[in-house]
């Protein structure tokens, strides 16, 4: 068997995880005939991946989210860790999800997995806990970074063989060099249960109080078909009509049309940030967050603020839900010209920089990155 012929196996723990992986099957099959297996969402699932198990069992963010959980993420990892030493697939790729990512893959080397395996979306160790990027090496044989300056940051603190491969939001979303002048406002409230629960109803009387902006046309809620049902649940009851979409060609339109959006902390602020979307950002953090966030003095959550490591866009950063701070951090980007034209610069910056990457990190293939992993003589291994 040669590398033109490979056993996959893709795990992602969220909705930005599946669309990158996604992205990554339509790419391998361009280059090689491949079986698929793994954990995913919708995105996966329409690349005929069948998931093991639903992956909102692994979405969730922060330690009261992942006390709740805990029987159920040990019975997945077990579960995982079984599935691939079973069937003993030539590259395992873990997207995000970062703690379970990290200790699938310790177990799977522990119990005598030596197939390929690559982490996609490399654990922000620039911003806490920076032993973490050693602690990889040995365990995974490379890092697929979407941010361009951590290739050297990897190096640096003695991790595993880091390579910026970009975000498949940059062939799938056109920049706009200008926003509309009316239109509706994105709400996006996270994609785990967490997030969704702490956000949500802060986002419901940000929406109350913009419903009657000249500028505001509606509201547009994106969420992974997933979450769908639920969420059109969630907003029903609210005065002001909301629209519920999945699917990326919904996407698309969403962030084409929008005039500003208002969306917790993570990779869709990059996506819209690559979108030209005006934004303010924010989170609500549980009690182990923000003890961490101020032990590590964290700078910046949001990805434009941290890829240009200067403010950008707004971050309210709330250890309780406060609507008027909110507010006030959305406003400006409506009212204020200037607000707006400035972030799309940054933006412009942001896209140029990740188009490019860093003189020392510069873009390169993924595919290319993992078929150079599978060696014919791991191919062997098992049989």
């Amino acid at each position: 068997m040669g590398p033109e012929s490979l056993s996959v196996f893709i795990l992602a723990g969220e909705a930005s995880g599946d669309r990158i992986g996604a992205s990554l099957v339509r790419a391998l099959r361009q280059r090689a005939e491949i079986s698929l297996a793994g954990v995913g969402g919708s995105e996966l699932a329409g690349e005929g991946m069948t998931s093991l198990f639903p992956m909102v069992d692994l979405s969730v963010m922060g330690f009261a989210d992942v006390l709740k959980r805990l029987p159920k993420l040990y019975w997945r990892l077990h579960q995982t860790s079984r599935a691939i030493l079973r069937s003993k697939p030539d590259l395992v790729v873990l997207i995000d999800a970062q703690v379970f990512s990290a200790t699938l893959a310790r177990r799977l080397r522990r119990r005598g997995y030596r197939g390929a395996m690559a982490l996609y979306v490399a654990p922000a160790v620039w911003a806490w806990k920076p032993e973490r990027a050693a602690a990889l090496r040995g365990v995974f044989d490379e890092i697929l970074s979407v941010l361009p300056f951590e290739p050297e940051v990897f190096a640096r603190l003695g991790g595993p063989s880091t390579h910026y491969v970009g975000h498949p939001a940059l062939a799938q979303l056109p920049f706009r060099p200008a926003v509309p002048q009316t239109g509706p406002v994105l709400l996006l409230p996270g994609s785990r249960d967490g997030e969704i629960a702490r956000t949500l109803g802060m986002m419901q009387t940000v929406a109350e109080r913009l419903r009657s902006h000249p500028r505001v046309t509606s509201f547009i809620l994106p969420t992974p078909s997933s979450r769908q049902s639920a969420m059109v649940d969630a907003v029903r009851s609210w005065p002001v009509p909301v629209e519920v979409v999945s699917g990326e060609a919904d996407r698309k339109r969403a962030f084409g049309a929008a005039i500003a959006a208002v969306a917790v902390t993570g990779t869709v602020t990059l996506e819209m940030a690559l979108a030209g979307v005006p934004m303010a950002t924010t989170y609500v953090a549980d009690a182990g967050q923000v003890k961490r966030f101020f032990k590590y003095e964290v700078k910046f959550v949001s990805l434009p603020n941290i890829i240009l490591d200067r403010p950008v866009v707004p971050e309210v950063l709330l250890a309780e839900p406060d609507p008027e701070k909110l507010l006030a951090a959305v406003l400006p980007v409506l009212d204020n010209p200037t607000v707006a034209e400035a972030q799309l610069a940054a933006f412009a910056e942001i896209r140029a920089l990740m188009e490019t990457g860093a003189p020392e990190a510069p873009l390169v293939d993924p595919v290319d990155r993992l078929l150079t992993l599978v060696q014919p003589q791991r191919l062997t291994i098992g049989t």
